[in-house]
């Protein structure tokens, strides 16, 4: 079922209850504006065969495409879609010539990165949020730090916020925004996380004042880095539509690594932590006058 058209931008005037259903899972949006909140994009569902496609996922653990396209007796082509669309959502993993379910020990649940350094994520997010004036715009991209900083955003006024994660606007749902703007494209199951290239196409449409990115990985070079190619594309297109770019990222990322870089530390204007990081990776920010902000130390 489509909710709302491509390029179009829908304008809600009262609270009320939108119910959609993405993947056999049916979302409840409550939109409530004091200004207007908007949908802008699409919202895709699986198709009927994806269904049992990820039925059979779930059933056998792998699939291959050859089998499924002789199975459903359509092209293999139409089933390496099948599959990417139903890998956008989280709900399996691509491997050569098909795909497997994927393992949810080695993949924690968004509600489980939530409480990873939840308090240490919650005083980042406040910091951040003091950075944010009144009567801006911003874009905060999908993930659990960045949330953070959306809740702590809640008593501003007048903000434009833009994102790409339905956890994002729910934390401001019932806030003094003027406008809160979900980007199009897919809805992935596992963490209300909307990706795809009409996410980055509907990124570009817009010049925020604030940019703020999280991620799962920085190293001591100063690479910021990201596990999924889809959220660096995101991740890159809020960064060169955003005037002043800040990262936001508790200590605990430092030791893990990633294979895709989003940028490097001298392209951020403001990094907050919760933690010194590597002397290595404060010298690239210092020679970039990229200011790095610790959770303990107040702004001068």
């Amino acid at each position: 079922m489509k909710i709302y058209e491509s390029q179009v931008i829908y304008p809600i005037e009262l609270l009320y209850k939108m119910t959609y259903t993405c993947s056999s899972i049916k979302w409840n949006i409550f939109l409530l504006l004091k200004g207007k909140v908007f949908f802008y994009g699409n919202c895709m569902h699986l198709t009927k065969r994806q269904e049992q496609i990820l039925d059979i996922i779930r059933l056998n653990k792998t699939v291959k495409v050859d089998i499924l396209a002789t199975k459903f007796k359509v092209s293999e082509q139409s089933i390496r879609k099948d599959l990417s669309e139903i890998c956008a959502r989280g709900l399996a993993a691509r491997i050569h010539g098909g795909a497997r379910l994927i393992n949810t020990i080695s993949n924690p649940t968004y509600e489980q990165k939530r409480l990873e350094s939840k308090d240490e994520k919650g005083e980042i997010g406040r910091i951040a949020a003091a950075l944010i004036p009144n009567d801006s715009s911003v874009m905060l991209i999908s993930g659990t730090t960045t949330e953070s900083v959306a809740r702590a955003l809640y008593n501003h006024n007048n903000l434009v916020v833009i994102s790409n994660n339905l956890n994002i606007a729910n934390a401001l749902f019932g806030s003094k925004s003027k406008a809160l703007i979900i980007t199009g494209g897919t809805i992935r199951e596992s963490d209300g996380e909307v990706i795809g290239e009409n996410t980055v196409d509907n990124i570009s449409k817009f010049k925020a004042d604030y940019g703020i990115i999280g991620a799962p990985a920085f190293g001591g070079d100063g690479a910021i880095l990201d596990i999924n190619e889809r959220a660096v594309s995101v991740a890159m297109a809020i960064l060169n539509h955003s005037k002043k770019k800040i990262f936001v990222c508790d200590s605990s990322k430092l030791s893990k690594t990633a294979p895709h870089i989003i940028c490097n530390i001298s392209d951020i204007d403001i990094f907050i932590t919760d933690k010194e990081p590597p002397e290595k990776f404060k010298k690239i920010a210092e020679k970039n006058n990229t200011e790095i902000m610790i959770t303990s130390t107040k702004r001068d």
